[in-house]
């Protein structure tokens, strides 16, 4: 448990932050997200100014700053979760045969594949999550879907998740081009179901709305190996969070996953609602939400937030150990299955 007087630091420390940026961003806002339209341009008198910071240790507490409980689809930050129910479900070395582990250097969108493997570079594009949609196992659509909203909960310590059925039907009026991305998959023998069912349970995952706070405490659930920091429950097997933390270190924050190891270091994704979520291995889980986008399709405010807690606290994975000052957020290793 913290002292009460770092509690205070830190909430201290994010609503400063949150200060900070709560003006309008002077990067340029290249467009927003909304569900049904997908993306589209600024507007007039757009009010796009919700914005939440949300930290949670590995010993329970969650610390809050601006909008932290608007509920906001998941989107592709529930990319993370189907891929970690496949990898249970399959094995590393199955679901490395189906979706690879490299970055694609290319828009999350776009319709191309690892030719040589014959498989989606990475889970964390479109056609990586379709692929770990059709992988994971139930006797029907529903159960699968059951199955994906389980892990999500325990992750969250939430089980009110569930899928906001008004935003799925209206992606499913957008689904056009992951439509043609699924099909062009099964025609190359890249997915073994129906392509409507693996389009369907991917669009229902990226339609579960959560808070900022629900991210947080998913990113220190995974940051805690699989332990739900809150609960104490077990919400994953331990042996796949390194696999996962490893492909959203390298793939996660879509084409600008490069510069952001570069300069952030943590291991992230990020979803087209604004939200992203960094599970900082062994310290803390953190959690941002603001839905002007840059064009990368990342959250603005997130990404400057994100880059500024990590250099004052030292969470780059390759910061010198004397750059480390993490205000007693540290706390013992999960325990090991």
């Amino acid at each position: 448990m913290p002292r009460p007087e770092v509690s205070r630091q830190i909430v201290a420390r994010l609503d400063d932050l949150h200060a900070r940026y709560s003006p309008t961003p002077q990067d340029r806002v290249v467009r927003y997200y909304t569900p049904g339209r997908g993306y589209h341009g600024p507007e007039p008198g757009q009010d796009h100014q919700e914005f939440g910071i949300s930290l949670a240790s590995l010993d329970g507490e969650v610390y809050c700053s601006g909008l932290c409980d608007v509920r906001f689809p998941m989107q592709s930050i529930s990319k993370v979760f189907t891929y970690l129910l496949a990898l249970e479900d399959h094995g590393r070395e199955h679901v490395l045969t189906r979706v690879g582990v490299d970055p694609s250097g290319d828009s999350y969108r776009s319709i191309v594949f690892d030719e040589r493997a014959r498989r989606p570079y990475n889970p964390m594009v479109n056609a990586g999550a379709l692929a770990t949609a059709d992988l994971v196992l139930g006797a029907d659509p529903a159960e699968k879907l059951e199955r994906v909203l389980e892990l999500m909960r325990r992750h969250a310590g939430n089980d009110s998740l569930a899928v906001d059925w008004d935003v799925f039907e209206l992606e499913m009026q957008i689904a056009d081009r992951n439509r043609a991305i699924a099909y062009l998959m099964r025609s190359e023998g890249m997915l073994e179901g129906d392509p409507e069912d693996a389009l369907a349970l991917y669009l229902q995952q990226c339609s579960v709305p959560v808070t900022c706070q629900d991210l947080a405490i998913m990113a220190a659930t995974l940051a805690n190996g699989g332990v739900n920091p809150r609960t104490g429950e077990r919400a994953c097997t331990r042996r796949y969070v390194r696999d996962v933390l490893t492909v959203l270190y390298t793939c996660g924050m879509y084409d600008f996953a490069g510069q952001w190891a570069y300069e952030v270091g943590v291991p992230a994704k990020s979803g087209v609602s604004g939200g992203i979520l960094a599970p900082i291995p062994s310290k803390l889980g953190l959690a941002v939400f603001s839905p002007g986008l840059d064009e990368h399709g990342n959250s603005i405010r997130g990404v400057h937030v994100c880059r500024e807690i990590s250099l004052r606290l030292g969470l780059h994975i390759f910061a010198a150990e004397e750059e480390d000052a993490m205000l007693g957020l540290r706390a013992p290793a999960a325990q090991i299955d």
